[in-house]
């Protein structure tokens, strides 16, 4: 018997199953909330030279607002005031004609700034004046945390292969929101932007652990549906992001209210039970008996386990390493698991820089910011509930491929679009970007299916790292416009066509138990691509017949 086929005894989608997915649930729904807080919380607000301190003698007398920024502080081509300079004494004959103030004499703000705060009561920005000179550190937020995403990913998928799914789960959840509240709290931009990057570190254990460990407790049959709901979850923080950044203006205070759902998490934790395909695989058979028992109470199958004894659900998962600590040197350390680190690597790269290219790059809707949020979350969720069809009648590989050769396609289409054709331009954005979130939530599903019990968490933490390095890297690709301005649209294209040629590689896993150890994948990969012909010869016959 195959630890899939006690699975399917105690009803692979029960009771059981349905509480691990709700749960991890929460946990999922708001990660995109802090992937995407700095929209918010460091935006910058229309914004001027302060000229408070020119007025201390009284020499703007009775002058009204507008006529004492007019002989203050100069203005834009478009009209708007400058936003970093002033000039270096009032220029009182503006107001009594229309000649040009580009040739008078202008200094850096001296007094700091004025905000417009009739979006944001507060950002970043404004808290540390984080604008002109001091912009790119504005900017460097999202970059900082991202870089603690990339390290937090590697770290968590090793830990939770040696110490367990659940321990290490726990640890993401306190951790992550013990940072997140103390940096809502920060004194200083500094302190802020180190607290900052241990959210990132830790917050990605949720992601990489919720996954697996989903994928760990159902069926063959109800994988595509759990790729599915965990996609959803993650559209869906992206869509309330927007309602909880138009209900809350304030950076510190928004910052909390995306993070307390996490105190909901920890105290459903204890709900949360322990992979029994990684109890079993190290060893743990009398505590994977435990869970399984729990199953199948909840399930109503307690007949099921209750039939087979310890020594017989040893022998269900069998390894020659059980006692043995893997690391992610076993990624590459036998030859088909280093190609399958390479294939899987490559596409996670590839699909993280094309869907990131192009979030960052869509424009054209005309819309508010919290309208532009959910816009672009509402877009996603229509593309990932397509899985759910896609997944079952294609297959993985198929999706994979398609969904990034699709995307290069809108990509090189939007090349050909005039730039004064908005519409046009942003339809096939958003096409692109449903395309490439297909692509990003299939290979989530598709490489814990690839990679064993024994290396699943190091796999998905390797892969996440590559993915968040090309996260990392979509801004600067977004900047060669200044030397083309379409040669961010060919780079991207070219990135989504080579992810779909490598993502034809790699073998399909629609219909397949779920390897257990490296053995699995050493041994076993001509039997698939074998069972893959076969598969397709019975299908041709099928047709004739």
């Amino acid at each position: 018997m195959k630890f899939e086929d006690l699975l399917t005894e105690l009803n692979g989608f029960g009771r059981f199953q349905t509480m691990i997915i709700c749960i991890n649930f929460i946990g999922r729904f708001i990660t995109p909330c802090h992937f995407l807080l700095s929209n918010f919380i460091a935006a910058i607000p229309s914004h001027h030279c302060d000229i408070s301190s020119l007025d201390v003698d009284g020499i703007f007398g009775n002058l009204s607002r507008e006529e004492r920024l007019t002989v203050s502080i100069p203005k834009q081509e478009d009209g708007t005031l400058a936003s970093c300079h002033m000039f270096s004494h009032p220029q009182y004959q503006l107001l009594s004609n229309s000649s040009s103030s580009t040739d008078l004499p202008v200094v850096r703000c001296q007094n700091g700034w004025v905000y417009d705060n009739s979006t944001f009561s507060s950002t970043l920005a404004t808290q540390w004046d984080l604008v002109c000179d001091n912009r790119g550190l504005n900017k460097a937020v999202a970059t900082i945390f991202f870089v603690g995403v990339m390290f937090g990913a590697v770290f968590f998928g090793g830990m939770s292969d040696r110490f367990g799914r659940k321990p290490m789960l726990l640890v993401s959840y306190v951790s992550a929101m013990g940072f997140a509240v103390a940096s809502a709290f920060s004194s200083s931009f500094i302190m802020f932007a180190v607290l900052r990057f241990f959210t990132g570190f830790t917050i990605t254990g949720i992601i990489i652990i919720t996954s697996v460990l989903n994928v760990e407790w159902v069926d063959i049959q109800h994988r595509r549906l759990v790729c599915v709901v965990d996609s959803v979850a993650w559209a869906s923080g992206t869509t309330a992001l927007s309602l909880f950044g138009f209900c809350v203006r304030d950076w510190r205070w928004l910052t909390v209210a995306v993070t307390s759902p996490l105190l909901l998490c920890t105290i459903l934790w204890w709900w949360v039970p322990e992979s029994a395909r990684w109890l079993m695989v190290n060893g743990k058979t009398q505590k994977a008996h435990y869970y399984l028992h729990r199953c199948a109470v909840m399930n109503h199958r307690e007949e099921v386990i209750s039939s087979i004894e310890f020594e017989a659900l040893s022998s269900i998962i069998t390894t020659n390493t059980e006692k043995r600590k893997h690391s992610y040197l076993d990624i590459i350390r036998t030859p088909k698991m280093r190609r399958l680190a390479l294939l899987t690597g490559t596409i996670w790269f590839c699909v993280a820089t094309t869907t990131y290219g192009i979030g960052f790059n869509i424009s054209g809707f005309g819309l508010n910011l919290y309208m532009t949020q959910f816009v672009y979350g509402a877009i996603e969720i229509p593309a990932k509930l397509s899985l759910f069809y896609l997944l079952e009648k294609i297959g993985r590989r198929r999706t994979e491929t398609g969904a990034l050769l699709l995307a290069a396609i809108s990509l090189m289409i939007n090349i050909f679009i005039p730039r004064d054709q908005q519409v046009g331009r942003t339809v096939v954005a958003v096409l692109g970007k449903g395309f490439s979130v297909v692509a990003f939530a299939t290979i989530i599903l598709y490489s814990s299916e690839l990679y064993p019990t024994v290396l699943r968490q190091n796999g998905l933490g390797y892969n996440s790292f590559l993915g968040r390095l090309g996260v990392a890297l979509a801004p600067l690709v977004l900047l060669l416009d200044s030397f083309l301005s379409y040669l961010p649209q060919i780079t991207l294209c070219c990135v989504a066509l080579s992810g779909s040629l490598v993502a034809w590689q790699l073998p399909e896993t629609r219909g397949r138990c779920l390897p257990e150890t490296i053995e699995d994948i050493e041994g076993t990969e001509e039997k698939l691509k074998n069972h893959d012909n076969h598969e397709e010869t019975q299908t041709i016959t099928t047709n004739e017949k």
